[in-house]
């Protein structure tokens, strides 16, 4: 009972005058409880642990074998002298050509092997953001009043959506399409997503393809991703269609798979990179704005309503060991977390219809809490791959300590002399030792808060996610790069930086990927940010 009271937050809202009845005039209040995210790193699972130094043992077996061989030789060389070392070389050792000429083939081709058979790193050459008209620039009052012009909504959805936007961290020069504000039509139609998905992809790759100087015939590996927008043909057929590909080109379009499916979408990249030698890749992550709105009266439905707006990012990655010279970065790590296991996390995000049949994305009440957990699996995977080495002694020792005497952590730690209860909670790593930047999926100003204080960040931390968040909103699985193009814009991003990207989303998901900049990247001359970067932190305290 203690623990679930844990996950609940409690708020007292100010609801104004009564205006009549036995209470006319005087002040009223209510009490709002809402789910809190987990302090994941208060309970850490043990085998999630042991699967995050088993990828780091599988990937650094060989590094580690290489100080030991060395300490071998160098002992035994070191108990020769000068003169009994050279004996034994060239005094008491015989050689012919031919043992000679053997043992170098043999080593040359002992070091081709390996060099062959080693997967090549993988770089990100590139990338754009969608940056759309400024007509489809919307703000939270003239959200409402367009909203209330479709005469799609009664006045409570409308004042649900309102509150929601206020504390959403969204500002007011989003973007949204102008066809979900049209009175009496279906604005989900295909004619409509169609439009807006080839405006958003389009835009992006154009840029994209100017800036790297690249043929689209070039391209060998193709994935998009748009997780309720899948039309026949697909999304990737109509960049083929439109761009003229090559025929062989491996194209792949994802669906259904939410605001974490940008990772995914790199990860399967990376897999064809390596397994086809494709040479060039290219990623569009996106979606259709016009098909997560909904005209209904369910109060979970009308969530995605007041969050997601339009935007669309593409990425170009390459195999090629030329392309280091002007890549910006090299994929570092992928880490994918999947929780669809559990019934609840399943149905978190969920596409259904209400009662009147009007179809809509619902979100759970339990959406924080599984979604805190997918984070706390996920970043307990990741921490031995990333972070330092005496980071990972203090937080294994911890974790060990808690499942060897439960009975000591199961209870809350009792104040210290001093008044602070926080003296004998278990040790959280400092993420800040591992990563330079961090880019995590704006979702929400609540959520980015909670991520915030559990995972122990400054505000400075998180800066490119919140003004990712209030000048474009939740783009889905395209804000990471939003954020990356935030961070770029403001000058930051120097050689040997790791970036963090962190996303979650429906199924229930969460995905990192850990980039390193190969060269100090400077302000881009093309950027959704370039006319209001300078704006930015102090326009969103404004």
């Amino acid at each position: 009972m203690a623990r679930e009271q844990a996950l609940l937050l409690t708020e007292i809202v100010n609801r104004g005058v009564e205006p009549s009845g036995p209470d006319a005039g005087s002040p009223t209040f209510s009490v709002r409880v809402r789910r809190r995210l987990p302090d994941f790193l208060q309970s850490v699972n043990l085998k999630y642990v042991r699967l995050g130094y088993h990828y780091l043992i599988s990937h650094g077996v060989y590094l580690a074998t290489i100080p030991v061989i060395v300490l071998v030789c160098g002992a035994e060389v070191g108990s020769l002298s000068r003169d009994e070392l050279w004996r034994k070389v060239w005094g008491e050792a015989t050689y012919d050509l031919a043992t000679v000429l053997a043992f170098l083939a043999v080593l040359a081709f002992t070091i081709s092997v390996y060099i062959m058979s080693r997967p090549r790193p993988v770089y990100l050459i590139d990338f754009a953001c969608y940056k759309p008209a400024d007509e489809l620039k919307v703000s939270k009052a003239e959200f409402i009043d367009l909203a209330r012009k479709s005469g799609k909504f009664d006045e409570d959805s409308l004042a649900f959506q309102s509150r929601l936007l206020a504390k959403s961290g969204i500002g007011d020069e989003s973007y949204m399409p102008r066809c979900v504000f049209e009175p009496g039509t279906n604005c989900a139609t295909m004619k409509e997503g169609r439009a807006e998905a080839s405006a958003a992809m389009f835009a992006a790759l154009d840029e994209l393809f100017d800036k790297c100087r690249v043929r689209p015939k070039d391209v060998g590996v193709l994935v998009v991703n748009c997780s309720l927008f899948n039309p026949t043909p697909s999304l990737s057929a109509m960049i083929v269609n439109h761009y003229k590909m090559r025929g062989n080109i491996l194209s792949y379009n994802l669906g259904g798979m939410g605001c974490s499916a940008g990772v995914i979408a790199v990860d399967l990249a990376r897999d064809m990179l390596q397994a086809s030698g494709a040479g060039l890749a290219v990623v569009v992550s996106t979606e259709a704005v016009s098909f997560t709105w909904y005209a209904g009266k369910r109060r979970s439905m009308l969530i995605p309503n007041a969050f997601f707006r339009a935007g669309c990012a593409a990425v170009l990655l390459s195999n090629r060991r030329r392309d280091f010279h002007r890549a910006k970065y090299q994929l570092e790590h992928i880490v994918r977390t999947h929780k669809g296991a559990d019934d609840r996390s399943f149905r978190s995000v969920y596409q259904e219809e209400d009662e009147q049949r009007i179809k809509g994305l619902s979100i759970s009440r339990d959406l924080v809490e599984v979604g805190g957990h997918a984070l706390k699996t996920n970043i307990t995977t990741l921490g031995p791959l990333v972070l330092p080495f005496s980071e990972q002694i203090l937080f294994f020792a911890g974790v060990l300590f808690r499942h060897l005497f439960p009975s000591k952590t199961s209870a809350p730690p009792p104040p210290s002399a001093d008044g602070d209860a926080s003296a004998a909670a278990p040790y959280i790593p400092d993420f800040k030792r591992a990563f330079e930047h961090f880019c995590m999926h704006a979702a929400s100003r609540d959520v980015l808060e909670h991520l915030q204080g559990n995972l122990g960040l400054r505000d400075g931390d998180l800066e490119a996610s919140r003004a990712a968040l209030h000048r474009f909103g939740n783009t889905s699985s395209s804000s990471i790069w939003y954020e990356l193009a935030y961070l770029e814009a403001k000058g930051r991003v120097r050689r040997g930086d790791r970036v963090w990207q962190l996303a979650f989303g429906s199924g229930f998901k969460c995905n990192s990927a850990v980039w390193r900049a190969v060269r100090r990247v400077r302000r881009p001359a093309r950027s959704p940010w370039l006319d209001c970067v300078e704006q930015y932190p102090a326009r969103m305290n404004a």
